[in-house]
C-alpha cells in the first residue's frame, strides 16, 4: 500500500490508503482534486447500487477489477476490467456486481461545464532544450 503523499501541485497514493471494505473511497478529497468529482467504489459480491441520476454532471465509469452490470435507461451492459461507460446527467443508472463471491471495484469521475481542450505545454527548460 502506498500512503497518500502530497507536494506542491501533486498528490499520489493507493486505493487501499483510502479505506477498507466495501463502499466509497473519496479520491477527490484525499488527493485534493478540485476540477471534477472522483470516487472509487468497492461493490461487495452481488450488491446493486441504488438507481439514480444527476441534475448537472456527466459521469464516466471505469472498471478496475471484477465484473459489473450497468443499467442505463432500459438497457443493461456488462463491463469487466478496463471497461468504460459514459452516462449523461439525466439518464437513470444503476451498477451491480455480477459476482456472488468477489468484490468489484470501479472509478467514477463526474463533472459539468465541458471539455477544456488541449492545453498541455512544455516546461520552459524543455522548450529551450529543443
Amino acid at each position: 500500500m502506498t500512503p497518500i503523499t502530497t507536494g506542491d501541485g501533486w498528490a499520489v497514493g493507493d486505493l487501499d490508503a483510502l479505506g477498507e471494505g466495501p463502499g466509497f473511497r473519496k479520491v477527490r478529497s484525499a488527493l485534493g482534486v478540485t476540477a471534477f468529482g472522483v470516487n472509487a467504489i468497492v461493490l461487495p459480491p452481488a450488491y446493486a447500487s441504488g438507481r439514480h441520476f444527476h441534475d448537472r454532471q456527466q459521469e464516466l465509469y471505469f472498471v478496475h477489477s471484477g465484473r459489473i452490470a450497468i443499467s442505463v435507461g432500459d438497457e443493461v451492459h456488462e463491463l469487466g476490467p478496463g471497461g468504460l461507460a459514459r452516462v449523461d446527467p439525466g439518464t437513470v443508472r444503476q451498477l451491480r456486481n455480477l459476482s456472488d463471491t468477489d468484490e468489484a471495484v470501479y472509478l467514477c469521475v463526474g463533472g459539468a461545464d465541458g471539455y477544456v481542450g488541449r492545453d498541455g505545454r512544455l516546461p520552459e527548460d524543455e522548450v529551450s532544450a529543443r
